[in-house]
């Protein structure tokens, strides 16, 4: 896939004030520390269009891009900063759960992993907590130009032990580095694919319990 056109469409408190559900989303989440901003920009090839900042934690709106006028990126806030307050930490939780669960039209829901890092006891609650309710979810990989390959394949081979002791199947997972542009074609041909299957929103589950993954956070920087 080619992106020809990517434009800021709104950002939104809520779920209710998101765009109307007509075409199919693709969302990026993970730590307020991960990469999120770059990476989108990356895949855009606009380094302009998602905002990155040294201070982690700085995205707190659902953003809404139209892409080719044919799909939706959409950029959630990063979970896991603790320097925050409660209020606005349980409010940043409330619109993560409510996109992730009930948005009928999210496709897959990418959640970034720092490839650096063993893994992290928050990313593995989250995904978790998108496995017990059924929110379609992808890995990708970020900043992997920032270790050796030998180093890399380690790190993503022990992150992978650790996901088979939660499931039978691991997701589907990419590397990726805004910086050397790596995994830019991967991810966007994976987006393509679906979205040309996709026809119908998805089934959604009865709303039982939210809040299950809890926050916490460290002060490592984009």
């Amino acid at each position: 896939m080619i992106i020809k056109k990517a434009i800021f469409k709104q950002s939104a408190s809520s779920i209710f004030g998101c765009p109307k559900p007509t075409l199919p989303e693709f969302a990026f989440i993970g730590r307020s520390n991960v990469g999120k901003s770059s990476l989108i920009n990356m895949l855009c090839d606009n380094n302009k269009l998602a905002k990155t900042s040294a201070t982690p934690g700085k995205t707190q709106l659902i953003n809404h891009f139209s892409i080719n006028d044919t799909w939706y990126l959409v950029d959630l806030p990063g979970y896991g900063f603790a320097k925050t307050s409660k209020t606005t930490r349980v409010k940043i939780e409330t619109i993560i759960y409510d996109y992730c669960k009930k948005r009928e039209t999210l496709v897959c829901l990418f959640v970034l992993l720092d490839s650096r890092l063993p893994l992290q006891q928050i990313d593995k609650d989250f995904m978790l907590w998108c496995g017990e309710n059924q929110t379609p979810f992808s890995i990708i990989y970020t900043k992997t130009d920032k270790n050796s390959k030998l180093e890399l394949a380690k790190n993503i081979k022990n992150i992978e032990k650790e996901l088979l002791k939660l499931w039978e199947e691991l997701p589907n997972s990419f590397i990726s580095s805004a910086e050397k542009k790596v995994g830019k074609e991967d991810i966007l041909d994976f987006i393509y694919h679906h979205q040309q299957q996709t026809q119908a929103p998805r089934t959604l589950l009865p709303d039982l319990n939210e809040g299950e993954f809890d926050e916490d956070g460290s002060d490592e920087q984009e």
